[in-house]
Formats: structure tokens, sequence, C-alpha cells
């Protein structure tokens, strides 16, 4: 897509009219204060909730607050994390989290419920018969969707399921269904995600197409698709690829969401060029609603720990220091700038004043009253009248 397409495309899939019915030549100011599109990051528990220095923490929360509503447990929520043994269950460091974030007025998603590689899997999972391990399941399903019901409003239901079969080994593919199935019953109400990698920048595109495909015929009750965005590369991404994938993927009608984004590279440069450019190939396309990074901090990102994927040096938005990288820029830039409503001007002779604005919350000011708005997607354009 070219610059013209792409601001064609955000216009329409991202912004409305609001028009605001005033006095005769009333001054007036709009001012967004929230976007609809789930600009998010994961949340690493060991950062939140005690095991870093004091100034690293109060630093940490402050930066999630001032630039993202919303968010996801990085490993809290998992369930080697919430069961490392069998009935010794606490949720304590995933709800500690959630509540954080609820009193920040940061939204959540849950990940993930299952993961379907065997290396993910408990020891005391394993040793189980299939009688008792399909009721562990079915306990687990109900568990996290019933404790975390009207709080946390979509979930990884398996997480890889292309890049693990354990479950499947013992039970065959029906029981993708039957896990999908046992949230709903727990939380009707629940958007229920399919989750995985190298679908951007690997070769599984086309075999996550028939697995979507293969749950939806087999009756999974499947309301998202989560695509993960690591980007394992040292070029810059195609974002024509991109478009291309989001299109076909288009076809199920479900929400999409990039769920954990990062790049794995130690050039600022090519780093800060790929988050431009797949931040704004996924606000362009109407299909996408959300885009989570996973870490934005050396300090406390899987990228710079991990045995096999990580990076020594390896430096997200933010350094082990605070000291902002390119990225940082390029984010708060389009996220803060470019892409966020900031309008003054006067209402006409017969009170009446409009503007196109992108979808969220916006403070409305005319002259010495105020009034706050939600623009939402799905109500389109907006009047209100401020006396």
């Amino acid at each position: 897509m070219n610059d013209s397409s792409v601001d064609k495309a955000i216009k329409q899939n991202r912004m409305a009219t609001i028009t605001i019915r005033t006095r005769p030549n009333a001054s007036v100011k709009v001012k967004q204060i929230r976007h609809e599109f789930w600009f998010g990051t994961c949340i690493a528990r060991r950062t939140l909730l005690g095991t870093e220095h004091a100034e690293d923490m109060e630093k940490y929360r402050w930066v999630v607050k001032e630039n993202f509503n919303s968010a996801v447990h990085e490993n809290a929520l998992k369930w080697p994390n919430t069961e490392p043994e069998k009935g010794k269950v606490s949720y304590k460091d995933a709800d500690a989290i959630l509540d954080w974030c609820e009193k920040n007025d940061i939204k959540m998603r849950g990940h993930c419920v299952f993961w379907e590689k065997q290396v993910c899997v408990q020891d005391w999972l394993k040793s189980l018969d299939d009688g008792e391990l399909k009721k562990s399941l079915r306990n687990r399903a109900k568990d996290v969707l019933s404790r975390y019901k009207g709080r946390i409003s979509e979930y990884d239901v398996n997480n890889e399921m292309l890049h693990g079969d354990f479950y499947v080994k013992r039970f065959g593919d029906s029981i993708h269904v039957d896990m999908f199935n046992w949230c709903k019953e727990a939380d009707p109400n629940a958007k229920l995600y399919v989750n995985d990698y190298e679908i951007i920048d690997g070769e599984y595109f086309p075999r996550y197409v028939e697995h979507i495909e293969k749950l939806l015929e087999a009756g999974a009750p499947i309301s998202g698709i989560g695509i993960q965005g690591h980007l394992f590369l040292g070029k810059v991404v195609d974002t024509a690829r991109i478009k291309d994938i989001l299109d076909k993927l288009s076809q199920f009608n479900l929400p999409i969401k990039i769920t954990e984004f990062d790049v794995r590279t130690l050039d600022e440069t090519v780093k800060a060029e790929n988050l431009r450019n797949v931040y704004t190939a996924c606000f362009a396309h109407s299909s996408v609603d959300g885009v989570f990074m996973w870490g934005f901090w050396q300090n406390s990102n899987w990228l710079s720990t991990n045995k096999v994927y990580g990076i020594k040096g390896y430096t997200s938005l933010w350094k082990k220091d605070w000291a902002p990288t390119p990225s940082v820029k390029v984010y708060r830039d389009l996220v803060f700038n470019e892409w966020w409503t900031d309008w003054r001007g006067e209402a006409d002779a017969k009170g009446v004043c409009s503007l196109n604005a992108f979808y969220g919350k916006h403070l409305i000011e005319v002259c010495d009253k105020k009034q706050t708005i939600e623009l939402k997607k799905e109500e389109g354009n907006k009047t209100i009248t401020v006396d």
C-alpha cells in the first residue's frame, strides 16, 4: 500500500464525524483521551509486583500508564504458573496484575488457558491417565473463565496449536473443539482466540488458514484470530505481505489482533521501521482491533534472557537504564500524534461544527462547558448537543 491508500484506509476504518450543536460562533475544543483500538503490552509479574528495584518498578508502571490502554499477562495466568503442582492452585499474581490494570483503566486479555506444546505442560499433567487429564482440562477452563467473568473479555484458548501436539496425541483433534466449548460454557460472553507464530515472518500462514477452517467446521466457537508477530529478522518487514495475510484472514469475519509483537534485531533503525510498518498496516486494516507488544523494557523482556532466541545486549523500546530507543519516538508519534484527535475551532452562525475524529474517548470543551463522549466504530458518526 502506498501512503495515500494507507491514509485513506485509516480515515475510513479508524475515524468518524463528531457533530457538535451549541451556541452560534462558540469556541470548541476536542481532545482525545483514549483510543478504542487496543494499543497494548504484556505485563511482567516480577516487574509490576516486586522483584525489581523500587525505582524500576515505579518507572515500569508509569510507562505502562502513559503508553498503553490495554494489557495481557505475560506468564502469570499460564497454567504452569497458577498450578505448578496438582491441587496447589494460586491466582495471586494474575489477580494482582488484573487489579492494578483495572485501577488504571487498562483493559485486559487473558493469555493463555492451555498450551499445546509438550515442553509447556506440567509434569503432573503428563502423568495423568486420559480420564483424569480430560477432567483437569475441563476444570482449568471453568476455573479461569468463571473467575474472571466480566473482567477479562477475551482469551487465547490453546496457545500455539500449530507448533505443539501434546493434547492431540492424547485425545485427537476433537480436544481442541472441547477446549473452546468448555471456555464458552464458563463465560459465554468472552471472545475466544486462536494464537500462533511464524504467520507474518514464517511459513505457517497457509497452515493457519486451514487450521482455523477445520476448527470452525468442527464447531469450535472461535471469536478471534491472534497473530503473535515475533519478527525474527534483521531486515524491514514486507508491508504488502502483512496486508495480504490480513486480507486473507478477513474471510473468517473475526477480529484480528497482533498479540505478541517484537523485533529480534540489534539494528535500532530496522527495529523502529518495522514497528512503524507493522503498526501502520494493522491500524489501517478494518479487521484488526489491536496490537500488543511482548515486552517494552530491556530488563524485562523474554528476548533478553531466552536461551534459544535471546540476544546479548538486545534492547526493547526502552534500554536497561530506561533510555528510549528510536522506536519509542516512532510509537508515540503514531499513537499520540498522527492518530490522535486534538482539534480547535468554532461553531458556525447556526451553532454547528463538525470534525473527523479517531474512535475512542474524547473531551469536548465549549466555552466553559465540558462533556466526555465515546466515539465507537460500531456506532459510527456521533452528534451531541452542548448548551
